[in-house]
C-alpha cells in the first residue's frame, strides 16, 4: 500500500509542477496592445506589449497597411523586430511625405490591431559644419601665454643641473682612488 501511495504523490507532484511551468505562458498568450507612431521621417515605429503591460518575451509577427496622400496605398508589409528594444518595430522610409493612415495587426496567437493617423516627412539631414579660419595663436609663440613658456627653460636648467653634479661625482671618486695609491 506504501508503494501505491509513493507512485500516487510522485505523479501528483509532476502535474503541479508541469501546471506551474505552464502557468507564465499562459499569462501571455491574450491579446498584443500596438503602440503606432510615426518616425519622424517617412517611416513607422510600434511598440508591442502584451494586454496586461508585459513586454513581449518573444518576436510575433506583425504586418502593416497603409492610405496615403492620393490615395496611395501600401503592404502589406511584415516588420521585423528592431534592435532598439523588446516589443519595438521599426518599418525604416517606407512612406511617402503627406497624411497616412496606417493600421497593423498582429495574428493569432496573438491577435492585436492598431490604426494611426501619421505625418509622413521627407528626412531631416544634418547641415553642413561652417567653415573655420585657421590662424597662428602669437600669444603661445611669443611664450606669454601664462605658464606656457617658462616649461623649457626649467627643464633645460634642471638637466644642465643634473649633468654638473653627475660630473662633478664622477670626478670626485677618481681624485679619492688615486690619492690612496
Amino acid at each position: 500500500m506504501t508503494h501505491i501511495r509513493a507512485v500516487f504523490t510522485a505523479v501528483v507532484v509532476g502535474l503541479v509542477l508541469a501546471l506551474l511551468s505552464t502557468a507564465p505562458a499562459a499569462a501571455h498568450t491574450g491579446k498584443l496592445k500596438l503602440e503606432v507612431a510615426g518616425d519622424g521621417a517617412e517611416g513607422v515605429t510600434i511598440q508591442a506589449t502584451y494586454s496586461d503591460g508585459h513586454r513581449l518575451d518573444k518576436p510575433v509577427r506583425l504586418v502593416l497597411t497603409g492610405t496615403g496622400p492620393d490615395g496611395q496605398r501600401i503592404g502589406p508589409v511584415q516588420l521585423e523586430p528592431a534592435p532598439e528594444g523588446q516589443g519595438f518595430y521599426s518599418s525604416g522610409p517606407l512612406l511617402s511625405p503627406g497624411k497616412w493612415r496606417v493600421t497593423v495587426t498582429a495574428p493569432a496567437p496573438n491577435p492585436g490591431k492598431a490604426t494611426a493617423d501619421i505625418q509622413a516627412k521627407v528626412a531631416q539631414t544634418a547641415p553642413a559644419p561652417a567653415p573655420v579660419a585657421v590662424t597662428a595663436d602669437t600669444n603661445r609663440a611669443s611664450g606669454s601665454e601664462a605658464g606656457g613658456g617658462w616649461w623649457p627653460i626649467a627643464a633645460a636648467g634642471l638637466v644642465l643641473t643634473a649633468a654638473a653634479m653627475g660630473v662633478a661625482m664622477l670626478f670626485g671618486r677618481r681624485r679619492t682612488g688615486t690619492q690612496n695609491d
